[in-house]
């Protein structure tokens, strides 16, 4: 560390040197093939040595076991050794799994019980798992179980799930959650290759972030393999009542039975988001893109597990006026799957790479007027959120040591850094700004890198080539500094301007509720509309606004979001059992987190929030319970 910055080292990822170096497409690394040393970034939140010995391939083999809600099974970790300083033991992150064995292997095929030893628990770690290697030792198998409290690992009953008949498990690994199911190097910048044996109840479908075999007979019975290195965290696997809609040859998506074919319609521009994103940043590399349509309980909007995204139903409003969601995690297979932040402090390079892949890919799609409005609204939550932050959080280039690196998933590493990339297209023109961002894509493809990493390459291959231009961006003073620059680029729409327009009409009494021009309103502008609008109403202009627009009643989760938190803050009680249904039938920690804040203000509304929180709490998945355990102050 020097003035709080982390000493910059290069990182080459091993695992892609593998993949470039496997005999055929597919194949996995070997413990044999020759990769150059590593150094690797120091990461807080592992425990793991990957400079020493590093993994870079994992056979998964698992039970699921529903009746009890764990996993049984075992992960065989292939490994690279320098042949220098070789070490003696390898280091692995886990977080409340049972141990049963740890063997070793120099071929795969015979193998040797190997001294194993787990350090005592740390609250937001785990605990370190150090297995005695021998000198030839090539290959670990661990044979493990999860636990009940797993925090990557939700299992559904039937009535959480649509079909109301199975049960349903799905995982969730970002940040470092992958620890609760699988004992591995759980550190960004150690990308790995994998296959997996999965068996299931014989009625229930499995799918993985991985070569999904859209053919599989249902038989309780899957193999899976991901060809391409990927950080642990991308690791995903579900397994429930789920059926298959094609879009395109190579994307579709996977919901249960009663789901499908309204999100294959809500999702019907897959392809056409794939090609735009294609002639803007290059070739998609993953093979296929398809989207899984999880039950409501899924604690965030998406997960771009490669190959298979994970997304909330929250986002079906049946008019395709939220799929930017898909846009985003779509966005994800070049900026964070392709080229990945190597610890969490370089989040941003992930989320703010995206959200401006993202909006390019909204206004290719679906034209430059959404993607203004996107861009206004995310200014908007950035501003809020900067209000609410210690300004150490401010900061791109955040310090999340001994901290839950889920607290750094705020807006700044989303939003200030899209607004980053923004500064810099604007700055250096479009074009040059595009060629730039392909040329970073090919460069660091495979690999996962610091913010030091990025900052030398955009220096080499933009700021130095036209300095006088690039005098304009304060770079330091976007990574390194709280708030938001003073050059930063402002996002507007003429849309909005309109809609602001209005809100001042009705607010001034000169027009009531109904003649609102709001017919033919997208959600984006209804979202700007209320957030124009006074937090606290009078309830009688509250109530106005629900007669005529049913706003209590809407079926946009985006909208009602909004629309409740405007109540709460009104006192207007005609939507709290709205409210209430809002809170127990959906997960996503999005809109939990601001409803929880907004009630617990007030001594009736904490009480309301605790009502509700009693009845729903079981059926959030763990990282959302973290989130409004918090909030509440729920009792142990």
């Amino acid at each position: 560390m020097r003035n709080g910055k982390l000493v910059a080292v290069t990182l080459i990822s091993i695992a892609a040197v593998g993949c470039r170096e496997s005999s055929a497409p597919g194949s996995a690394a070997t413990a044999t093939t020759p990769a150059p040393a590593v150094a690797a970034a120091h990461d807080d939140h592992s425990y793991s040595n990957p400079n020493e010995i590093r993994v870079r391939h994992a056979d998964l083999d698992w039970d699921v076991l529903f009746d009890r809600r764990i996993l049984r099974g075992s992960a065989i970790l292939t490994l690279y050794r320098p042949p220098r300083g070789r070490a003696t033991h390898l280091v692995l992150d886990t977080r409340d799994l049972d141990i049963q064995k740890a063997e070793s292997s120099r071929d795969g095929s015979s193998w040797a019980n190997a001294p194993f030893s787990l350090a005592p628990p740390d609250k937001i770690l785990g605990s370190a798992l150090s297995i005695t290697l021998p000198d030839d030792a090539t290959r670990v198998r661990i044979s493990y179980t999860t636990r009940l409290q797993a925090s990557g690992l939700q299992w559904l009953d039937p009535p959480q799930t649509a079909g109301k008949k199975d049960p349903f498990l799905f995982t969730q690994s970002e940040a470092i959650h992958a620890r609760s199911w699988i004992p591995l190097q759980d550190s960004p910048q150690v990308r790995i290759t994998y296959r997996a044996h999965v068996r299931t109840p014989k009625n229930l479908m499995a799918v993985m972030s991985a070569n999904n075999d859209l053919k599989a007979a249902r038989d309780g019975d899957y193999e899976f393999e991901m060809p391409q290195p990927i950080p642990s965290y991308l690791i995903a696997l579900a397994v429930g009542d789920l059926s298959f809609a094609p879009i395109s040859p190579r994307t579709g998506i996977w919901a249960e039975p009663p789901v499908v074919g309204k999100a294959a319609r809500e999702f019907a521009d897959l392809e056409a988001m794939i090609r735009a994103a294609e002639e803007l940043f290059g070739p998609y590399r993953w093979d296929r893109y398809d989207v899984l349509v999880l039950p409501p309980s899924f604690p965030f909007g998406g997960m771009e597990n490669p190959r298979l995204t994970f997304a909330t139903p929250t986002v079906l409003a049946g008019d395709k006026s939220l799929v930017a969601l898909v846009a985003h995690e779509l966005a994800h297979s070049w900026a964070g799957n392709l080229v990945t932040n190597a610890t969490w402090r370089d989040f941003w390079l992930n989320e703010g790479f995206t959200v401006y892949l993202e909006r390019r890919i909204v206004e290719k799609v679906f034209g430059q007027r959404r993607a203004e409005m996107e861009a206004v609204l995310g200014l908007q939550d950035l501003e809020k959120e900067l209000a609410t932050l210690p300004e150490k959080d401010q900061i791109l280039h955040v310090d999340l040591r001994g901290r839950d690196p889920d607290d750094g998933f705020t807006d700044v590493p989303y939003e200030k850094g899209a607004l980053f990339l923004r500064h810099l297209e604007q700055t250096f023109g479009r074009a040059t700004f595009d060629r730039f961002l392909r040329g970073y894509f090919d460069h660091f493809a495979f690999q996962s890198i610091t913010t030091e990493d990025f900052l030398r390459y955009l220096h080499a291959n933009l700021l130095d080539d036209h300095r006088e231009l690039a005098a304009r961006v304060p770079v330091e003073e976007w990574v390194e500094k709280p708030g938001i620059p003073a050059s930063a680029p402002r996002p507007k729409s003429e849309a909005f301007e309109r809609v602001e327009f209005e809100a001042a009409r009705w607010l001034a009494g000169n027009a009531p509720a109904s003649s609102l021009p709001a017919s033919g309103w997208s959600t984006q502008e209804w979202l700007h509309f209320l957030r124009a609008l006074p937090a606290t109403l009078p309830r009688e202009k509250v109530a106005e606004l629900d007669q005529a627009f049913h706003l209590t009643d809407s079926g946009n989760a985006e909208i009602t979001n909004q629309w409740l938190l405007m109540a709460i803050a009104s006192g207007y009680e005609p939507a709290y059992p709205r409210l209430e249904q809002f809170l127990v039938s959906m997960g996503r920690r999005k809109f939990l987190k601001p409803l929880y804040e907004a009630l617990v203000k007030t001594p009736e509304g904490k009480a309301r929030a605790l009502a509700i929180y009693r009845k729903a709490r079981s059926t959030y998945h763990p990282i959302a319970v973290a989130t409004v355990d918090k909030i509440v102050g729920w009792p142990g």
